[in-house]
């Protein structure tokens, strides 16, 4: 085969090569026969073994995951095990057999088909992670009947490139590091799921191929340059020394760069800024203190609440934030309050099919709605807070009456735990996110409110520029150099730093090295990126003077479209550190 070469969007940075596995969906064929009345008893009786066997896998796997991971990862298979107990599923089965009287695997297979037609039609970002949990765990169903066995990402015995249509947050938890080297999906934006869990395990990763399940066969010699979107089908030998030249170096340098953890991220003419971690889960720790954070700038909440029967009580979530805040100590932990809703829901609530959940009734708005829920949850992170230097951040504020609300359930919280003669630090700050425009136009009105802003680009890019993050098919839309975002972003920095607030950004845009110099330049306060991000970060503001980046930033207000910015930028940071970026292929 001839050398291929592919362009997808880069999810996850870094160069790998090595053999392709591609990984879907096995094709389960499923004949029908007929049977007598005698036999009945005996398929019923077929399908409630396979039931319970398929009870047992998921629930080994859920401890598998959950003891090498962590439980939050575990409690995915939650919602798999809920389809297992679906009484309505079951009961059409068994029924259309005894009526049909046919095969119990051919009705399950038409019953699991036409589940999924109607979940497929409805638009509900919600009902469609349904389908998946359907169908995922209706194929294991089927294998148990058909007596067949499919090997899964975490039976990975060689080291390989995985390939795949998409892959769902259970197959991501599912991959180990020492098996799975990269990953290729058909499927997917630079802010979806998939790509932010691909820099959390620091896997290079490109998403939104389209057809790479297609062109790529099992086996086949794949390079993926996770920070450029490019994957090489075959590659020639030429092609094949280059890149391998350009693994080596990196990795010399990741290594380099890991060296400087614990050096200040300052810029030559003595401009320190701060560069924190996003985290999800306590197991993400351990990468944050390797890679020298100066704290965690995101903690993300919602996935207490996601894939469970019931709602985490106040200990258990004052447990988890007081356990943070103690490995911390002295460093800010940012603790984002529930942000529920857009891709993110929680089974326990029978929340309403919306036409456009990513603008609906989610983050701060379904908190304002649920006291009870919101309290509880503040009063934990007010608990912890006596043992650590937290911080409360409000996800999605679109105007000041939102985040005065917001503010007086706080203080409600507080009084409840006076009340209770319950400790917690009266000193500690509170947050807002920028992400929806009318946030980032009023900003100088906001600032009054709070003793920090943070800017979460991922959202407001998506809702500036109207486009869907997670949509491949329109990603070339998605610009985080669009010079509206770019002016948004100055203008909110200018607004907290007339009121005397620092200004962050969490945004998978702080996380980028291209924009670093820009962002410094603009006065941005804190960078918050994934952990492995920051010492490359680090190295970028420690090599360039506050004076030339606030001269570049200038510069690049003055061009009229996203590509002049960002072929600017490149250029400018080319210049700045000419063996550390000028080795494109």
């Amino acid at each position: 085969m001839n050398e291929l070469i592919l362009k997808g969007i880069p999810a996850a940075p870094g160069i790998v090569v090595g053999k392709a596995y591609i990984y879907g969906k096995e094709d389960l064929v499923v004949e029908k026969y007929a049977i007598t009345e005698d036999q009945v008893p005996l398929e019923i009786s077929r399908f409630e073994g396979a039931l319970i066997q398929t009870r047992q896998e998921i629930i080994v796997l859920q401890k598998k995951i959950s003891q090498e991971m962590g439980s939050e990862h575990g409690e995915i298979f939650d919602a798999h095990l809920l389809v297992l107990e679906d009484r309505m599923l079951i009961e059409e089965v068994i029924s259309k057999v005894k009526k049909d009287k046919s095969s119990v695997d051919f009705v399950f297979s038409e019953v699991l088909k036409r589940y999924a037609g109607v979940f497929s039609r409805i638009e509900d970002e919600y009902l469609k992670e349904r389908i998946s949990d359907i169908n995922d765990v209706g194929r294991r169903i089927l294998r148990n009947l058909l007596g067949k066995k499919r090997k899964g990402l975490a039976d990975l015995q060689d080291r390989v490139i995985v390939i795949a249509h998409d892959l769902s947050p259970s197959d991501t938890a599912m991959m180990h590091k020492n098996n799975v080297i990269g990953f290729v999906t058909d499927i997917g934006g630079k802010t979806s799921h998939t790509a932010i869990m691909a820099k959390s395990l620091e896997i290079p990763a490109v998403v939104g191929l389209e057809f790479g399940t297609e062109k790529i066969k099992n086996e086949d010699l794949v390079i993926v340059d996770g920070s450029s979107g490019v994957v090489i089908v075959s590659p020639d030998p030429e092609t094949l020394k280059k890149y391998e030249v350009r693994e080596e170096k990196i990795r010399g340098l990741s290594e380099n760069l890991v060296a400087i953890k614990d050096l200040p991220a300052q810029t030559l003419d003595g401009k320190l800024v701060t560069l924190a971690a996003n985290i999800e889960f306590p197991e993400d720790v351990p990468s944050v203190l390797l890679h020298g954070a100066d704290g965690v700038g995101l903690y993300r909440t919602e996935f207490f609440y996601m894939n469970r029967k019931d709602l985490p009580t106040e200990d258990e979530q004052y447990d988890a934030y007081k356990n943070l805040a103690a490995i911390f100590k002295d460093k800010p932990v940012i603790v984002r309050t529930l942000d529920l809703g857009g891709d993110k829901f929680i089974s326990t609530f029978n929340l309403p099919k919306e036409m456009s959940p990513f603008m609906g009734w989610r983050a701060i708005r379904f908190c304002l709605a649920r006291p009870d829920i919101f309290k509880t949850q503040l009063r934990a992170i007010l608990r912890a807070s006596a043992h650590g230097n937290l911080k409360i951040m409000f996800p999605m504020i679109s105007g000041v009456e939102e985040l005065r609300r917001a503010k007086a359930i706080l203080e409600e919280a507080k009084g409840e735990l006076r009340d209770r003669q319950v400790p917690y630090n009266v000193t500690l700050e509170v947050g807002a996110m920028i992400e929806v425009p009318s946030a980032a136009l009023t900003s100088d009105i906001l600032s009054h409110e709070v003793s920090f802003f943070s800017i979460g680009t991922n959202d407001l890019i998506q809702y500036s520029l109207a486009v869907d993050r997670t949509n491949e098919k329109i990603a070339y839309l998605y610009e985080p150099t669009h010079p509206a975002v770019i002016r948004l972003i100055k203008s909110v920095i200018e607004a907290g730093h007339k009121a005397n607030i620092w200004v962050g950004m969490c945004g998978e845009m702080s996380g980028e090295p291209s924009l670093a110099v820009l962002l410094l330049g603009l006065g941005l306060d804190e960078f918050s990126m994934p952990s492995a991000s920051i010492p490359e970060i680090k190295h970028i503001i420690r090599s360039v003077t506050f004076a030339q980046a606030k001269q570049i930033a200038d510069e690049a207000l003055t061009f009229y479209t996203g590509a002049e910015v960002e072929n600017f930028i490149n250029k400018k940071l080319k210049d700045i550190l000419p063996g550390f970026y000028g080795n494109q292929v």
